[in-house]
């Protein structure tokens, strides 16, 4: 009797542990609810785990105070699925490029984020891998290592913000991250507004009026639209002036300015640049040096890179590199020019 009694207390006990070891198995359930989230101050919309946690901040980066807000859920049992949202790098084509300020926010995104997850101890690693342009906005995808947890990150910037879309866990789960990076959404960039020509139309007007003036007083005229990279001919006049060797007329000063100017030798570039981030690996044993002819625009940023020596297979990994390096803008009597360079990549063999 006394038997019966204990296997009956044993057969209840395992029963009972039953829910539990599955609620063990799997620590998702509590993301069994998901919702539509779509910020009113954001410009996206995503789904979500239910009741996500947000969080508004600022912090510094560079001379620059950033905005940012967080949208995350986060699991005990590793996953991790959240947006971050930056602001306060203005959209001037005048001062940077769109692929500039791209790239100075994925800098500033690569410092503010890994702490929010893990200790600022944690080693974090973020790997390009591909362009990812999405409804006409500038983006990429990344693979992110943060201590023992790896995932993917897609970045995307809009005239007012940059978007990261993190999903990250301690094991793969090729489902979970599918459900939440596809599901974000912006609207289509709107068509760019077009220049306005009145400004431009009053110039030309003027400078043919200044010119046949000259014609007149027995000049030749010279072209009204001698903007940089205008190269239509203009009509002659029919009967021109006697005097050929006035028409051979010099160009002035501020003729000569209006010559678009070409990159300026730069030779090896290594030990000018201001972040030049080390290249990915590729899988199994690799080494060797490749060599990558870079151009570099007026704001520092690589506007172009192609291999040009070195192994074969290390040409991706070096070209993607040294596409995310930046300079400090080299300056050509007070003025930022471009800058044709070399960078060398040294390819270790692993142990």
């Amino acid at each position: 009797m006394h038997v019966r009694r204990l296997h009956f207390a044993l057969a209840i006990f395992l029963l009972s542990a039953l829910p539990l070891s599955a609620q063990v198995q799997k620590p998702a359930d509590a993301w069994a609810e998901w919702e539509t989230l779509s910020p009113e101050a954001e410009e996206f919309t995503v789904l979500m785990p239910k009741n996500p946690t947000t969080e508004t901040t600022k912090f510094p980066y560079h001379k620059m105070e950033l905005n940012a807000r967080t949208y995350l859920a986060t699991s005990s049992a590793g996953p991790v699925v959240g947006i971050v949202s930056l602001s306060g790098i203005k959209s001037d084509p005048a001062q940077y490029t769109e692929f500039a300020r791209f790239n100075s926010y994925v800098d500033a995104f690569k410092s503010f984020f890994p702490p929010k997850i893990r200790s600022k101890e944690t080693l974090a690693k973020m790997v390009l891998v591909s362009s990812r342009p999405f409804r006409g906005y500038t983006g990429r995808s990344y693979k992110l290592t943060l201590g023992d947890l790896n995932g993917s990150v897609n970045a995307f910037v809009t005239k007012k913000r940059f978007y990261a879309i993190v999903s990250l866990n301690t094991k793969k789960d090729a489902a979970l991250e599918e459900k939440f990076l596809s599901s974000f959404e912006l609207p289509e960039r709107p068509p760019d507004k077009p220049k306005t020509t009145a400004a431009a139309d009053g110039d030309a007007n003027t400078g043919n009026q200044q010119n046949n003036q000259v014609a007149s007083e027995g000049e030749a005229a010279l072209p009204a639209n001698g903007a940089e990279g205008n190269t239509e001919q203009q009509p002659q006049p029919a009967n021109p002036p006697a005097n050929t060797e006035k028409n051979q007329q010099v160009p002035t000063p501020n003729q000569a300015n209006q010559k678009p100017k070409g990159p300026i030798a730069g030779g090896m570039l290594n030990s000018k640049a201001i972040y030049m981030p080390q290249p990915e690996v590729p899988s199994g044993e690799a080494s060797g040096v490749v060599l990558v002819q870079v151009l570099v625009d007026e704001q520092g940023s690589v506007v172009d890179a192609r291999p040009v020596s070195g192994p074969q297979h290390l040409h991706a990994a070096a070209v993607n590199a040294a596409r995310l390096a930046r300079f400090a803008p080299t300056l050509m009597m007070g003025e930022p020019v471009k800058v044709s360079g070399t960078l060398s990549y040294n390819f270790a063999r692993s142990n």
